[in-house]
């Protein structure tokens, strides 16, 4: 049984997952003729772990991240934009908690997108995810995006309604127009240094179902249920036609999408960990070089605080003598 995890935690190693091009299974680049149910939600690539062999390359891959965070962070050229979707109950707070958990917050930024406000719908649809943008070295994570503008308010007519826009441009065409709008935006980002990675964590009816009961019957997650979640349950098929068509409208090397199968969470989370992994290394970012200049600089500063410090232990020394204490029988004592 030792001899079996430890093989089945290096099977799911982020970076071994990204050799055996997993990844690539579930990455879309061009929409084509792509189809949402050809992926398994509780798809696991024939990975059988354990519970503890999951988060020990979890850990692995967290590990990972951190290192390359922080020399992006250092850098500070490229910036890396995280968008997640999904259904409720589907796990994108847990993964964010999980993936994220062990980097700088200094150089991460979680934004949540929830029902807009009266300011942001007197704006283009676009407008409060370029707000939130992340800075050059710096992780930006959209839980949710402005991708509900061609889903939410493509299932829900009425959210359409309320963004106030011209009647003349409510068209048979808008969900197209907005998908053109979509494409030329992130190229635009990727043309000015922003990586983007797209996710849509694809839960099964069937584990939805589950997880929505779980917050009504454990106390501890009661505060996660939202009679609204039962309510947008109904509309699961109109949801699943437009997240259909939105990865494949917007799909693009620039800009992938990923279906990550994410009836097993722990499979979501290294799938995710892993993508990032990927990306942030294929940047290739590293901590920026130190000129001559200041290595003379450093070097004279480095002087100094050694004399500050023999300085230090001299007076010490005198201040024991005074005192009638030598060193010797100090540290005898």
């Amino acid at each position: 049984m030792g001899d079996r995890r430890r093989k089945d935690s290096a099977s799911l190693d982020p970076v071994m997952m990204r050799e055996s091009d997993i990844l690539e299974r579930f990455r879309v680049t061009g929409g084509g003729k792509f189809r949402l149910a050809d992926i398994d939600p509780g798809d696991v690539c024939r990975l059988d772990v354990e519970k503890e062999g999951a988060k020990e390359a979890l850990a692995a891959g967290v590990a990972r991240l951190r290192d390359l965070q922080e020399r992006l962070y250092a850098q500070g050229r490229w910036s890396v934009l995280i968008i997640l979707q999904a259904l409720d109950a589907a796990g994108k707070d847990g993964t964010i908690e999980h993936v994220m958990s062990g980097i700088n917050p200094q150089g991460c930024e979680v934004t949540s997108f929830k029902q807009p406000s009266a300011t942001e719908l007197r704006h283009d649809f676009l407008w409060r995810g370029t707000r939130a943008l992340p800075e050059r070295g710096r992780i930006g994570i959209f839980n949710r995006s402005y991708y509900e503008e061609v889903l939410v308010a493509r299932v829900h007519r009425s959210a359409l309604d309320q963004e106030l826009l011209p009647p003349a441009l409510v068209t048979g065409r808008i969900w197209k127009e907005r998908f053109e709008s979509i494409r030329d935006f992130e190229r635009h980002l990727a043309r000015n240094g922003v990586a983007i990675l797209k996710f849509f964590l694809h839960i099964s009816k069937e584990e939805q179902r589950r997880r929505l009961l779980a917050r009504i019957e454990e106390p501890s997650k009661h505060w996660k249920f939202s009679a609204s979640d039962l309510a947008e349950r109904d509309y699961w098929d109109d949801y699943m036609r437009a997240y259909e068509k939105a990865i494949r409208h917007t799909a693009t090397k620039a800009a992938p999408w990923h279906v990550v199968p994410a009836d097993h969470k722990w499979f979501a989370h290294l799938f995710v960990a892993a993508a990032i992994v990927e990306k942030i290394r294929s940047l290739d970012p590293r901590y920026p070089e130190v000129g001559e200049d200041r290595l003379a600089d450093m070097e004279q500063a480095r002087r100094r605080l050694l004399h500050e410090g023999e300085g230090r232990r001299t007076r010490r020394h005198r201040r024991k003598e005074a005192e009638g204490i030598s060193p010797s029988r100090q540290r005898a004592g």
